[in-house]
């Protein structure tokens, strides 16, 4: 049996040595107000990470195959060859085919494993496995691009580390969809996870930022900077993330206090007891597990893989999960939402270039602005989903408005930077705003649903089946836009896109008339 203190990180517990040696900083700081943000932050942190090493194949491909007599030739380079400048085996007539091939092989795995990882992560050590699941994503991304340095031209290796990448990424949403549900009740969980799941584009953005640094010079440090990124996110994880409040005993520290204030019998057992609210402050209420009447099973100190013998609350398996209501509609909703939003992950700054006279690294830094967007779109979706609680409604009205956003930004881009760049905006918010809410608040929400009674094991499930379905979505969205565009034109890809958008707003139909018919 693992002791409490080898339950704590260890970066946690160097921390609160350093506290205990100097106790007037415990009257400066609320010890567990400062974990529970923490996580905040380093949740934050991570899932920035796992999205800036996604991104810089969308940057990268801009320069594995391009127009060679628009590059200037460097001195050595012998420019009769017209194909002097690209990187084979991405040289082919129908490379856009070829790249389509590599995003799919990535989301697909993904999707795929999501389903399977949301399982595995009720029953795991959760910051273990956030870990391990960071240090093999930046081994993926850098292993890409190590292609560049060693001269491999082998495009079963890229697939091949492209199913690899995808399968180690699915430990990030549920394992920080779950930290988050340990810490954050019900209050406001839609803004607070709006501004918490702008992560989702900063890391776009930072990662976008990193790729075209080099992606000109040398594109293989395009993936080794964002893998390195994430490893070292991996490594700060594994030192200071406290999974669930038990970890450092807050649990029994406000259980304390109310058996202190209040005399109970010795027979009562800890789900019998009520705890008198007028006697803990709201700020030390927050600071309870969403649901306390689950005892916590796996501590930081026990192995990776928890036995289940004897826990109170089972594992909630994939057949009771689906019949939550709400699930299958979110989760059909999210797999045209993601379609959307991951074909401009992956093909926006390509559009750029191709539509304008941009340079490769000018089209990465401008795609950014589409992320952007993205960032308040989720705080705007999280916002009037607390104001009227109709999440259902708030991700219809995004998804409708956005289609005559996406049809705008194809017809009017080109007219000038300045409307470039507003359009981007407007279409990044109104595309990733219900893309942020279903898969932040709304998981959350059908995780603890009342369904359940109390049984909050479910989350962990719940979200891998709908940012699961979402990814399979994902994963269609950039292939299908790789064949339009080499066999139609882009303006086809914008038509595939709007259309999307309905076929998601017909899937929340039956939710927008139950949310109306409750109204007042």
């Amino acid at each position: 049996m693992s002791s409490p203190t080898n339950s704590v990180p260890y970066g946690v517990q160097i921390l609160q040595k350093i506290s205990d040696k100097f106790p007037g900083l415990t009257r400066i700081v609320d010890r567990d107000n400062l974990y529970k943000y923490s996580v905040l932050v380093l949740t934050f942190i991570t899932y920035a990470a796992y999205h800036a090493s996604r991104k810089p194949i969308s940057v990268v491909k801009i320069v594995l195959y391009q127009n060679c007599s628009e590059v200037t030739t460097p001195a050595p380079i012998n420019n009769t060859d017209p194909d002097w400048c690209n990187w084979a085996p991405f040289n082919a007539e129908h490379h856009n085919a070829l790249f389509g091939t590599l995003d799919s092989a990535f989301l697909f795995s993904y999707g795929i494993a999501m389903f399977f990882s949301g399982l595995i992560a009720e029953r795991v050590n959760i910051r273990i496995f956030l870990t391990i699941g960071m240090l093999l994503s930046g081994t993926a991304c850098s292993m890409f691009g190590l292609a560049h340095y060693y001269n491999i031209h082998s495009m079963w290796y890229f697939i091949g580390v492209q199913i690899f990448g995808g399968i180690c990424q699915t430990t990030g949403w549920p394992g920080v969809v779950t930290a988050m549900g340990n810490w954050f009740g019900k209050g406001n969980r839609g803004f607070i996870f709006g501004i918490w799941n702008s992560h989702t584009s900063i890391g776009n953005i930072i990662g976008t930022l990193l790729a075209s640094l080099y992606v000109e010079s040398n594109w293989g440090l395009s993936f080794i900077v964002p893998g390195i990124f994430i490893i070292s996110s991996g490594i700060l994880n594994y030192l200071f993330l406290v999974v669930h409040p038990s970890d450092i005993n807050i649990d029994s520290h406000l259980n304390e206090k109310v058996q202190n204030g209040h005399k109970k019998k010795p027979s009562t057992s800890p789900q019998e007891v009520s705890i008198p609210l007028g006697d803990i402050s709201s700020k030390e209420l927050s600071l309870l597990p969403s649901n306390k009447d689950e005892v916590k099973e796996k501590t930081e100190g026990s192995p990776i893989l928890s036995h289940l013998n004897g826990s109170p609350k089972k594992a909630v398996g994939f057949i009771g999960a689906i019949k939550i209501p709400g699930v299958i509609e979110f989760s059909m909703c999210l797999f045209f939402a993601k379609l959307v939003s991951y074909t401009f992950l992956y093909w926006l700054p390509n559009y750029i270039k191709y539509s304008s006279t941009y340079s490769p690294s000018q089209s990465a830094d401008l795609s950014t602005l589409f992320d952007v967007g993205g960032i308040f779109g989720g705080i705007a979706a999280g916002i009037f989903s607390d104001m009227f609680g109709k999440s259902a409604c708030t991700c219809a009205v995004m998804l409708f408005l956005a289609i005559p956003s996406l049809y705008a930004y194809n017809w009017l881009s080109s007219v000038s930077l300045i409307v470039n760049i507003a359009l981007l905006v407007v279409a990044g918010g109104l595309v990733n705003g219900p893309y942020a809410l279903i898969t932040t608040a709304v998981s959350a929400e059908l995780g603890t649903h009342s369904s359940l009674k109390g049984n909050s094991k479910a989350l962990s499930t719940v979200t891998s089946i709908i940012d699961g379905t979402g990814s399979i979505g994902a994963a269609v969205g950039p292939l299908l836009a790789a064949y339009i565009s080499d066999l139609f034109d882009w303006t086809s890809v914008f038509y595939m896109l709007m259309g999307s958008n309905v076929l998601a707003i017909l899937l929340l139909t039956r939710l927008v008339k139950r949310e109306l018919q409750n109204v007042g």
